[in-house]
C-alpha cells in the first residue's frame, strides 16, 4: 500500500498563504525530493488550477529564475488525481476524481507504488478527518505575517503526531515530518 504524505508550507504565525512564502532554490530542491518520493499528486480544485497556472509548460520567457526549471519539469510531468465536484474536464496529466473521497483515495493508497503526494489546505483538512494521511510535513518559514489562511482550521478532532525527521535550511526554514500516533 502505498503512503500518502502531506507537505505544506507555513509561517511561525501559522499562515499557509503561498503568496506570503517566496521559496528559494534550496526549498524548491526540496519540493523536488518530495515529488520524487511519490507515483502521484492528489490535490482539491483550488490548488490544481493555481499549481497550473504556476508550473504549467512552457512559461512565458523570463517568467522564472533557470533555477526553478527543474521543479516546474517535475511537476508538470507529475500525475495528478484532482478531487472536484464543480470541474467538468481537467488535462495536465490530471484525473478528476468524484464521489466518496475516502474511497476513491483509498482506492488509490491500495495501488503499488512510492505513494502520493497532497498539497493545498480544505482537502487536507478532509483527508485527516478521515484518518487517510500517513506523513504530515510542515515546512515552518522564520517570518510572522499576521494573516491566514492557517492550517486545519475547523478540524473536528485531535490527531496526535510523532517526529519523524527534521531538516533545516539556510533560509532558517525547518522541514518537520510527522507520522500520526496510531
Amino acid at each position: 500500500m502505498r503512503p500518502l504524505r502531506y507537505s505544506i508550507n507555513v509561517t511561525l504565525d501559522g499562515c499557509c498563504d503561498h503568496r506570503a512564502v517566496i521559496a528559494d532554490e534550496e526549498l524548491h530542491r526540496h519540493a523536488i525530493e518530495n515529488l520524487d518520493r511519490a507515483d502521484a499528486l492528489l490535490f482539491g480544485r483550488v490548488t490544481y488550477e493555481m499549481m497550473e497556472a504556476g508550473w504549467r509548460r512552457p512559461p512565458p520567457a523570463g517568467a522564472r529564475p533557470d533555477w526553478m526549471e527543474p521543479f516546474a519539469r517535475t511537476i508538470d510531468a507529475a500525475k495528478k488525481y484532482v478531487v472536484s465536484s464543480t470541474l467538468d474536464r481537467v488535462d495536465w496529466n490530471a484525473e478528476i476524481i468524484r464521489g466518496d473521497l475516502g474511497m476513491a483515495v483509498e482506492r488509490l493508497k491500495r495501488e503499488s507504488g512510492k505513494g502520493l503526494l497532497a498539497g493545498g489546505m480544505k482537502l487536507p483538512l478532509a483527508l485527516a478527518e478521515l484518518g487517510l494521511i500517513d506523513e504530515y510535513e510542515f515546512v515552518v518559514q522564520p517570518m510572522l505575517v499576521g494573516h491566514g489562511p492557517t492550517l486545519f482550521a475547523g478540524l473536528t478532532k485531535r490527531i496526535d503526531l510523532k517526529l519523524v525527521s527534521r531538516l533545516e535550511f539556510g533560509s532558517g526554514a525547518v522541514a518537520m515530518r510527522y507520522e500520526p500516533r496510531r
